[in-house]
């Protein structure tokens, strides 16, 4: 990124006299019929949709309204620690009864995932067991994912960069399945 960006959005959040941030969302397909969800903290709304629409539209996507994809995504609360020297099954057991869903073990930490509900008795439960989470975050996951071709997905992949890009957009969630080959070429 160049410098001159990093810099004006540096500035940009220093201001004092700057107008006051609001938190917006955006839904829309990419090509493929790939559901995206964009998160996004502006201070322009008219800039930051603006921005959103061409991105799709350059892209082979188009931005749907609000709530488009509400049946593609649920909201859920996602932490990350290191195993250190817990016992694994005792903790899962006391972290299933704090409202745990899933709980996988993976390249020496552990990922728990409950519901949107659950994330503060999560967070309580952890404080309590003395357990400081590397990661701790609401996210959205897809319910289903899609795979398409590699070139297909691709192409997808580039329309999700191009928002990533943008110095308002803070999350982009999609419901592509992310292969091994797919993965190789990134």
């Amino acid at each position: 990124m160049p410098k001159d960006n990093v810099q004006r959005a540096i500035n940009k959040a220093d201001d004092k006299d700057s107008a006051s941030f609001t938190e917006v969302n955006y839904e829309g397909y990419a090509p493929h019929g790939i559901g995206s969800f964009v998160e996004c903290t502006t201070d322009n709304l008219q800039r930051t949709v603006s921005n959103v629409r061409s991105y799709f539209n350059k892209r082979g996507g188009s931005l749907g309204k609000n709530g488009c994809l509400s049946f593609v995504f649920d909201r859920k609360g996602v932490f990350s620690f290191p195993i250190g020297d817990m016992d694994i099954e005792d903790l899962e057991l006391e972290l299933i009864d704090a409202g745990a869903e899933e709980f996988e073990v993976e390249d020496g930490f552990i990922n728990v995932t409950t519901a949107l509900e659950d994330f503060g008795n999560m967070m309580k439960k952890l404080e309590e067991m003395k357990i400081e989470p590397e990661s701790a975050k609401l996210e959205r996951i897809p319910l289903n994912t899609e795979t398409l071709s590699l070139d297909d997905a691709k192409k997808v992949m580039k329309l999700i960069d191009l928002i990533e890009d943008d110095d308002d957009v803070q999350n982009v969630y999609h419901n592509l399945e992310i292969t091994d080959e797919l993965m190789e070429e990134l």
